[in-house]
């Protein structure tokens, strides 16, 4: 007689689903978070950028396998592909205000390099004294240190600026500098000019950097500016709105010059304007 082994039976359950594949979506999520927080900051512009295209880019994908099956996180992948957008927009933004920005920056330092322009202003012909008349209107170039077709003020000419500081030289005179005067070289000639600052502008001018420097006779050598009791003092303080300055300069010449050439620079930002004064 036979015997046969029977093997035990086991019940047959339902076959394990196949692994989710959710790594596409997460990944589509954090790229997303950290490229919609690059792009807060304008400088970062170009990572929000970089960071939205992965994240949109997996972020579809990873949609498309949970639609297929795939997946298991549709709405994390969403989720992720929308950051990526806004990440996209905002790298666009960023990139606008930064670019922006450095154009502005730009702008103002060509100003200030570039200095304020001034045009001509004539005085009265009682104030020129052996001077020569400028014709009203004519403007300096931005970045000259004379003027129109290398013109130069005559004396008690104005030059008034595009913010309406106004400066005025007077015609030299003759001047005897003191026993103890610094500047001034025996035998040579010493001549002052007087100069006043007006500012009908609406902004105060800080006279302090305001600078003087002369040159003499057809060589256009230094006129040394010369300091004693009288003279050489320095233009100091606020010019307020709809106030003048008013400083007496004296310049040490060569005997035999017949010109004195003087250079007021009122700052950084304001053109320096000449006077060319016959002696």
């Amino acid at each position: 007689m036979s015997q046969y082994t029977q093997q035990p039976q086991f019940p047959q359950g339902p076959t394990p689903a196949a692994q989710a594949r959710n790594g596409l979506g997460t990944a589509a999520l954090i790229l997303g978070i950290i490229g919609a927080l690059s792009g807060l900051i304008p400088f970062l512009f170009w990572l929000a950028g970089i960071l939205g295209v992965i994240a949109l880019i997996m972020g579809l994908a990873g949609r498309g396998r949970a639609k297929r099956g795939g997946a298991t996180n549709k709405g994390v992948a969403l989720a992720g592909a929308i950051l990526g957008l806004i990440s996209l927009i905002m790298s666009v933004v960023g990139a606008v205000i930064l670019f922006k920005a450095v154009d502005d920056a730009v702008d103002d330092i060509n100003k200030a390099t570039s200095g304020s322009s001034a045009s001509k202003e004539p005085g009265d012909s009682s104030s020129k004294g052996k001077g020569t008349g400028t014709e009203k209107g004519k403007s300096k170039d931005k970045g000259g240190e004379s003027g129109t077709d290398s013109e130069t003020l005559a004396a008690g000419d104005s030059a008034v600026y595009d913010d309406k500081l106004t400066l005025t030289a007077s015609a030299p005179e003759a001047y005897s500098p003191g026993e103890y005067a610094i500047g001034h070289t025996k035998g040579n000639k010493a001549y002052k000019v007087t100069v006043v600052i007006d500012n009908a502008g609406k902004e105060k001018f800080d006279a302090a950097l305001v600078t003087a420097e002369a040159r003499a006779g057809k060589d256009g050598v230094k006129a040394e500016q010369i300091f004693d009791e009288k003279v050489g003092e320095v233009f100091t303080g606020t010019v307020m709105p709809g106030k003048k300055a008013t400083v007496v300069y004296a310049f040490d010449t060569p005997a035999d010059a017949e010109n004195l050439v003087v250079e007021i620079s009122p700052d950084f930002t304001h053109n320096p304007s000449q006077w060319d004064l016959k002696l």
